[in-house]
């Protein structure tokens, strides 16, 4: 914008861009001459824009709803996915009717967990390999075939089983056949093509067939129960399991509050094992893994909605932002951020690969006290070396509301590689040779 009387033109535009169709950011100019420009104060309130329908709804077309009603009807081992999309969209009652009604077991990404219970019945997510690799039709709502989802390719989608059959609900119709073949998309806002569908199922929609929910039940047991006796573990020094299942239990008893999460393994094993039961109360690193969001999006989730915020912060992704915990300090803000020090990048036991003095570039200070920087800002520091002292931390900061950085102390040596890229490594693929 280079002129004071297109302020409110170009903020209606950035507003309209930034919430309809996919949603997003938008990059507002505003160059040096626009600085020292004045106009009467009744003009510009008259040059202001107010954005009518913004975001209107895109209805899809009805033959496209036929085609994936038609398609689903086909499906021996069906499988919903549900994307970040799908929570963005504030569709709650038809997602769930949608899935409910038809049957399907759903996997939902980490940013829609919640849009259903982790613990609804219909949810695979203990079996996730399993569903993915022998699922024969998908429908996608709200969710990309991207990196996350191996592009919907490969071993992960047990390729070698034969093509699958894709049902994608997206905004963008240049999402569609992005790295696969798309045998039904379906093209308009998700609230829209869910309605649709429910209502094209009629009363008597045929449920999955059992082998196929049994199949997934029966995994899905053999992983809790496996999961359960991890759990069930109080190593010490702490393990990221043992921390974990604190705040695991924590969220199941005031699913309420709203849970940040960065990290390498912090955020690997706490996407699995902190269930969550409403919607919208997870925000992670998304598609891009992006280290430093932590504190950001714990005050903005603060500010906006006054529930309390659990920060679930790997050491290292901790230190991007760190410092922002005089942002929550200055404005009291009720965010409790638990560290979980294990002494490094995945783990605090390398060595430096040189042999110099200097420590590995993946080690930190050992043993740090993070905690002190919380208290050093007037907040509430707490150092914990078992669950016991970590659930004693948690309770006092959602009783009280104040600031609070909890440093959990992790065994340092129980870290791995994250993002399943130690096969990568020039040392490992030696070894394959």
């Amino acid at each position: 914008m280079l002129h004071a009387e297109d302020i409110g033109v170009g903020i209606a535009r950035a507003i309209r861009s930034a919430v309809s169709g996919r949603p997003g950011g938008v990059y507002l100019d505003l160059p040096a001459k626009l600085f020292s420009q004045t106009m009467e104060a009744a003009a510009g309130k008259r040059s202001l824009i107010k954005v009518v329908d913004a975001a209107p709804r895109q209805l899809p077309a009805t033959e496209s709803v036929q085609r994936a009603l038609a398609l689903l009807k086909t499906a021996k081992r069906p499988l919903i996915l549900l994307g970040k999309g799908a929570a963005y969209a504030q569709v709650d009652a038809d997602i769930r009717a949608l899935v409910e009604k038809t049957g399907i077991p759903y996997l939902p990404m980490s940013m829609a967990k919640g849009l259903l219970p982790d613990n609804h019945v219909q949810s695979a997510s203990a079996a996730r390999s399993y569903v993915l690799a022998e699922a024969d039709v998908v429908m996608l709502v709200g969710a990309r075939l991207n990196w996350l989802l191996s592009h919907g390719k490969g071993k992960t989608w047990g390729q070698e089983k034969g093509a699958k059959q894709f049902i994608q609900i997206d905004i963008a119709p240049t999402e569609i056949d992005s790295n696969v073949a798309i045998a039904a998309p379906l093209i308009g806002d998700i609230g829209s093509c869910v309605s649709a569908l429910v209502a094209g199922l009629g009363a008597n929609w045929a449920k999955p067939p059992a082998e196929w929910t049994s199949a997934i039940n029966d995994r899905k047991d053999k992983n809790l129960t496996k999961m359960s006796a991890t759990l069930a573990l109080n190593p010490s020094p702490m393990s990221f399991h043992s921390a974990l299942n604190v705040i695991r239990n924590v969220v199941k008893a005031r699913p309420d509050v709203i849970v940040v999460n960065e990290g390498a393994n912090t955020l690997d094993f706490a996407r699995s094992i902190v269930d969550m039961y409403e919607p919208r109360k997870r925000l992670d690193v998304g598609t891009w893994g992006i280290m430093g969001i932590g504190m950001g999006f714990s005050i903005g989730a603060a500010v906006v909605t006054g529930k309390p915020v659990i920060a679930i912060e790997g050491d290292s992704a901790f230190g991007f932002s760190g410092m922002e915990v005089e942002t929550i300090c200055r404005y009291n803000l009720p965010v409790c951020v638990i560290v979980f020090n294990n002494n490094g990048i995945y783990r605090g036991i390398d060595v430096n690969p040189t042999g110099g003095k200097d420590v590995a570039p993946t080690v930190f200070v050992k043993n740090a006290r993070y905690d002190k920087m919380m208290e050093a800002f007037g907040g509430v520091g707490v150092h914990a070396t078992t669950p016991e002292e970590l659930q004693k931390g948690i309770d006092k900061a959602l009783a009280s509301g104040r600031p609070t950085l909890i440093n959990a102390v992790i065994d340092e040596t129980a870290g791995t590689e994250s993002g399943r890229i130690t096969s990568l490594n020039p040392t490992s693929a030696a070894k394959k040779k």
